[in-house]
């Protein structure tokens, strides 16, 4: 009877052990940290584990028990495989965000999204995970040409790989190339694969680094996020923002490999804000930033629906919250003065 209780606690202690690549970013700190405050055992993969700005992961509640840092990079796949040795689950976060436009796509971004992706797969497949869950983007999703103008998207929507490519818009390329091939990776494999798809993430910061999504907020408010349109005039294209916390992003993941009916891809968006909008939002509450003043029309905006995420049983916080949690986390952290 004792022998039967010790393995059924090993089994669930095994169950309990996943790995999270590039977890010294944005999503993924939030991912490690709840985890962590669930019971879990996290293999946390980051690229060089001396690096100051991975300090942070090490504060995190239960991390000194239950937290292992492995040194890893997507384009070394046995560094990936001795990370996710003996874990059930894996959860990829990592994957190259361009901060601006990129001289070299081929090298900076896509190799690494796709390529990696595909050897986190065949580590997976080698060590014989449970599951995995692919935190791709809406980027994944939203650039569609083809799509019917007045129909909202839903998970059946994919990018197109050639209208990304013609548009230069090489981080969504390599969010739908890495996601595709993960999923005919799987296929073809017989490994678990499901994809969460979130939009534009704000929400309070772990780490001390500005990351890309945390940039657009913080250029908003300091009244920099211009850009030069047709007529020569500085000003904020007026699109459609489908928003998201960092934190409902982070349930939403560790929920794709917890519910056993999770399957396929998740679009995870909780508001649809036009960016004037969110600017008057914010000025309400921190009416002392500075605000664009010009805003041009976007032509079309895309709608994408969560429907399939929240049937999951994924609810989100108020945009408010995660504004005002965003601006005092920007502060504490000194991003923004």
């Amino acid at each position: 009877m004792a022998m039967a209780m010790a393995m059924a606690m090993a089994m669930e202690v095994e169950r309990k052990r996943v790995c999270v690549t590039g977890a010294g970013g944005f999503v993924a700190s939030w991912v490690v940290k709840l985890l962590l405050s669930k019971g879990y055992v996290v293999h946390g993969t980051v690229r060089d584990p001396k690096d100051e700005k991975y300090a942070h992961l090490s504060k995190l509640d239960r991390a000194s028990d239950n937290l292992k840092i492995f040194k890893a990079d997507l384009l070394d796949y046995d560094s990936l495989r001795t990370a996710i040795a003996g874990c059930a689950g894996v959860l990829h976060v990592a994957s190259p965000v361009p901060s601006s436009s990129v001289p070299n796509p081929e090298v900076e971004v896509l190799e690494p999204a796709v390529k990696g992706t595909l050897n986190v797969l065949k580590a997976c497949k080698e060590v014989k995970i449970r599951r995995v869950v692919y935190v791709s983007s809406t980027a994944a999703v939203v650039m569609n040409p083809n799509w019917p103008k007045d129909q909202v998207m839903d998970e059946s929507c994919w990018s197109s790989k050639e209208y990304c490519k013609a548009t230069e818009n090489w981080y969504c390329l390599s969010k739908t190339e890495a996601e595709s091939a993960a999923f005919e990776y799987a296929k073809q494999n017989g490994l678990d694969v499901v994809a969460v798809c979130p939009g534009l993430i704000f929400g309070p910061v772990l780490q001390l680094t500005l990351n890309s999504s945390t940039l657009v907020l913080v250029k908003l408010v300091q009244g920099t996020y211009m850009q030069l349109v047709q007529g020569g005039e500085d000003s904020v294209p007026n699109r459609l923002r489908p928003l998201v916390d960092v934190r409902d992003v982070a349930e939403a993941v560790i929920m794709a490999y917890e519910k056993p009916e999770a399957e396929g891809r998740y679009i995870c968006v909780a508001h649809a804000i036009k960016t004037r909008d969110l600017a008057e939002k914010l000025r309400r509450l921190y009416p002392d930033f500075t605000y664009p003043k010009n805003y041009s029309e976007t032509q079309h905006d895309n709608k994408l629906n969560s429907e399939k995420l929240q049937k999951l049983g994924w609810t989100y916080r108020p945009l408010e919250e995660t504004l005002i949690d965003s601006i005092e986390s920007y502060r504490e952290a000194g991003l923004l003065k």
